[in-house]
């Protein structure tokens, strides 16, 4: 197979470790180097991708992604189908939201209690699909039924058919003797468990309940609240209603926080390991420099031969470009080993960590635009660091360098 001269003799000198055993272990541990710090930001990606989609979808399933006002949805013309046009929204429906305190023979809890309408929330929440009792089909208007989460069940003893009490100062009134707070007893009707913190803060009734729990009339309070594909495309969403002069709220307003500071995390995380990957990418300078110092009398020799000056510097492009090559491609393989193989070796060692769907496993989620991104940001680093070495070849003057040949 025929190869460019400059590629050939590049190749010699990244694989020759006989005459110079100290640039062969420098080229060792910078190939190592940049295969330890892309394994390591493979992992840490993968791993900390998989905490964000779970947060995502605990928390996320059951916050409102984003709330219409409703005043302004009725009075917009057409609003209903304007909406079913728009890619990012998968349903809607009516919501009615507010806040109280649920109280039981065993205790008295704070709580956000949200008004659906239970066909719709069956086929899209995720909350339907976390139901460890019960079903949101129980919640029928008039029967004052509830369904909490697993945290407040175990806060407050109270189990499938068991009665509390939903008090919320959302609709209260001065009577003869003060301030009467609106309440109403319920019955326990399902019991979801998301794995979130707001199991224990948040219960579900039947739309027409909660605004009887409110003294109103569904139509005068309900907002319209909009189930999106993906959470994160709450913005495109949000343009277009600004556009529409539509006011809403999203989940940010509660949950923004908490995600902005994951994605702090992840983003430091990745720079000081992407670190790692150019201190090791920077020791092929070291590697080269000692190579073209010791090659200079070759260097003279294919210059006085009619090489050109361009294909000398090829050489020590390809040179490093090589060790490059190599570092990334064994990091790549034992990046990609590790996390998908985590688990596994978690359980090996019996290292009890448990943030799955289901209380099992480390959550793992692997996205190839960022491990292609991550491969492309190594090359370029490594040919980077080729450059000065390979410009120091280039200078090399024939006459000087043989003079004591």
């Amino acid at each position: 197979m025929f190869y460019p001269l400059s590629f050939f003799i590049g190749m010699r000198y990244a694989k020759a470790s006989k005459r110079s055993s100290f640039i062969a272990f420098i080229n060792f541990f910078s190939v190592a180097g940049i295969a330890l710090g892309l394994m390591s930001l493979i992992t840490v990606l993968g791993v900390m991708n998989g905490f964000e989609g779970e947060l995502k979808l605990r928390n996320l399933g059951i916050t409102p992604h984003i709330l219409l006002d409703a005043d302004q949805a009725r009075a917009s013309h057409n609003v209903t189908e304007w909406l079913d046009s728009i890619d990012e929204v998968k349903a809607k429906s009516l919501h009615i939201q507010g806040e109280g305190l649920v109280q039981s023979v065993k205790g008295i809890e704070p709580i956000m209690f949200h008004g659906i309408e239970p066909d719709v929330f069956q086929t899209t929440s995720v909350v339907a699909n976390n139901m460890l009792t019960g079903s949101l089909d129980n919640l029928q208007a008039g029967k004052y039924t509830v369904v909490i989460g697993r945290a407040l069940s175990i806060k407050l003893q109270l189990g499938m058919g068991d009665k509390l009490r939903v008090i919320t100062s959302d609709s209260s009134y001065f009577g003869p003797f003060g301030r009467m707070y609106s309440q109403r007893v319920y019955t326990v009707g399902g019991i979801y468990d998301m794995g979130s913190a707001l199991d224990g803060k948040v219960l579900f009734m039947h739309i027409a309940d909660s605004a009887k729990l409110l003294r109103s009339r569904t139509e005068e309070i309900a907002q319209t609240r909009l189930f999106l594909h993906d959470a994160f495309d709450y913005q495109r969403v949000t343009e277009r209603l600004e556009q529409a002069q539509i006011q809403s709220s999203n989940w940010r307003t509660q949950q923004g926080a908490l995600f902005d500071a994951v994605k702090m995390e992840k983003n430091m995380m990745s720079m000081m390991l992407l670190l790692i990957i150019a201190v090791a990418a920077f020791n092929i300078v070291s590697a080269l420099v000692m190579v073209v110092t010791e090659k200079k009398g070759d260097i003279a020799i294919l210059l006085t031969q009619g090489m050109s000056r361009k294909a000398v510097m090829s050489i020590f492009l390809f040179n490093g470009a090589y060790n490059g090559l190599k570092g990334t491609i064994i990091g790549l393989v034992l990046g990609l080993t590790l996390v998908l193989q985590m688990n596994n070796l978690l359980t090996f060692f019996n290292v009890p960590i448990f943030l799955g769907p289901n209380g099992q496993n480390l959550p793992i989620d692997i996205q190839w635009p960022q491990i292609i991104l991550l491969v492309f940001v190594s090359l370029l680093l490594c040919f980077v660091a080729s450059l000065f070495p390979a410009y120091q070849a280039l200078k090399t003057n024939p006459a000087t360098a043989l003079k004591y040949e």
